[in-house]
């Protein structure tokens, strides 16, 4: 039977799990196993909705529209909302990128700027990943840097559950650095609350600011205002 419509609309959608920030069409009917043609015809259609944005380079991203459904959602709506202040704080001490990311078919769902990220080269999806939400969609190497043979990662995602700490070092993109702490709710793992920097920032100033805002957000899914 042939695929509908609609099927080959939301493939082109799945395209963009596990997958860099934006995609050139020739990848995303890579991806998607669909002619180069009817690809662009999808595509077409989803930037006509807002469901993909061009960007300047010709390659494309997941478009404001698909980010403001995905953060209506009930469960990351209110977190996004308990959790705005401690990022805000977060974001004042290390003068980062704050955001907090859940885990969505295989990937890191980031609430604040809507990306995904991938499990295995990112600090907030390692700690995912240490704390049981896998296997990541997609193990593929990003830069020089990412990590893809299984024993190293084992070994760091051990690491990981014993200091409660995640760090990646340009694993997904040169020139960034970028750690992670877990945000616990009934002592399980249910979200990473991390920082993206320059890779020339101290570690000193961030491992406690970021125990503090991931500690902060943990006691607020523990005692959620009435």
């Amino acid at each position: 039977m042939a695929e509908s419509v609609a099927g080959r609309v939301f493939s082109v959608l799945d395209a963009f799990v596990g997958a860099p920030a934006t995609l050139r069409l020739t990848e995303i009917a890579r991806r998607t196993g669909l002619p180069v043609p009817t690809a662009l015809r999808m595509v077409r259609e989803l930037v006509a909705w807002g469901g993909l944005e061009r960007a300047a380079d010709g390659s494309y991203r997941l478009g404001t529209r698909i980010r403001a459904l995905g953060a209506a959602a009930p469960c990351p709506r209110g977190l996004l909302d308990l959790s705005l202040p401690a990022l805000r704080t977060l974001t004042s001490r290390t003068s980062g990128h704050a955001d907090i990311a859940v885990p969505s078919d295989g990937t890191a769902l980031c609430l604040v700027s809507g990306k995904r990220l991938p499990l295995h080269a990112t600090s907030a999806g390692k700690i995912l990943l240490a704390h049981g939400h896998g296997p990541p969609a997609e193990v593929r190497r990003h830069t020089r840097h990412t990590v893809t043979a299984p024993g190293t990662l084992g070994s760091q995602l051990i690491r990981i559950r014993e200091t409660g700490m995640a760090t990646a070092h340009e694993e997904y993109v040169l020139g960034e650095l970028s750690f992670a702490a877990p945000v616990l709710r009934n002592n399980r793992a249910v979200a990473a609350v991390f920082v993206t920097l320059p890779t020339s920032t101290p570690y000193d100033r961030v491992d406690s600011a970021l125990r503090e805002a991931a500690r902060t957000i943990g006691r607020g899914l523990a005692n959620p205002p009435r």
